[in-house]
């Protein structure tokens, strides 16, 4: 494969967590956006028989891209020659007995210990807050699948020493939290994916450890985007940029209009380097 000269964040993003796709595993998918494409980049690329339910539990659909970002659930389109048309709770069913590997969310809010906000930013009480959808599904998504990956911003709001508001939840206080809540043990998040880095969790604290950074920041850049300073990994790998194949298939077949992957800051490769680029946009 070739790596890619021009590029979006979230681009970048997408490709990053597509490579993580294993595909002898199975995944809740939450809503669509980043984590859906995520997916079905790997499916073309990297594991080609991986098989997905969408958050409304539509089991193993064969999708018809493109789609409008707005009809990726309840919509023929997304849940094309699907196995089976269920609901979200014939996937939580699922999910509790043990079947689904790994649920992919995007989110508001992620803390120290992995805790997920999409409710509310500020006081939940009185409604003095700014309120937004809630998490849907995505509270058994975050409770009962095995592994969680988290797709996110790299800014400092969205990492705040604790969330405002716990609407799925991560290692929730620590170690052993979960289980004491009721949470099946051994489930829990795994890793944290921004445009910027790649994060997962320490084993013995459950905090948020950072493990990887993208080749156009540096680790002072991605702390500095933080509220809090996570656990550092002994050795900081840095993440392989997006191909061309890759590329290709996102614009192409999935998000043709740019209208998840078109926002944010876009990265070029100059004088041998990856840096944030003077021209936005796709070329």
């Amino acid at each position: 494969m070739t790596p890619a000269t021009h590029f979006a964040e979230r681009e970048h993003l997408i490709c990053a967590v597509s490579r993580v796709i294993e595909e002898e595993k199975s995944y809740w998918v939450g809503g669509g956006g980043e984590p859906l494409y995520s997916i079905l980049l790997a499916q073309r690329l990297y594991a080609s028989g991986v098989q997905y339910m969408t958050e409304d539990g539509v089991i193993a659909p064969q999708s018809m891209m493109p789609w409008d970002p707005l009809m990726t659930m309840v919509a023929s389109r997304a849940g094309y020659r699907a196995l089976q048309w269920g609901t979200m709770n014939t996937a939580g069913n699922f999910a509790q007995l043990g079947y689904v590997d790994v649920g992919i969310l995007n989110t508001l809010q992620v803390d120290r210990y992995g805790n997920i906000n999409s409710t509310v930013l500020g006081e939940y009480e009185g409604g003095q807050g700014r309120r937004f959808g809630g998490p849907g599904g995505a509270d058994t998504i975050a409770a009962q699948c095995w592994r969680t990956i988290l797709m996110t911003d790299q800014q400092k709001r969205k990492f705040p020493e604790r969330v405002d508001f716990v609407s799925s939840p991560g290692f929730l206080d620590g170690p052993g939290a979960r289980e004491a809540n009721g949470l099946p043990p051994g489930t829990g998040p795994w890793r944290v994916f921004t445009p910027w880095a790649m994060f997962g969790y320490e084993e013995q604290s459950c905090e948020l450890m950072l493990m990887a950074i993208s080749p156009f920041v540096t680790v002072d850049m991605v702390l500095a985007e933080m509220s809090f300073e996570p656990k550092i990994a002994p050795t900081i790998e840095t993440l392989d940029p997006p191909m061309e194949e890759e590329l290709e298939i996102i614009r192409t077949q999935l998000d043709t209009d740019g209208q998840t992957t078109g926002r944010g800051q876009w990265v070029e490769k100059r004088d041998g380097k990856y840096v944030f680029a003077e021209t936005q946009g796709r070329e």
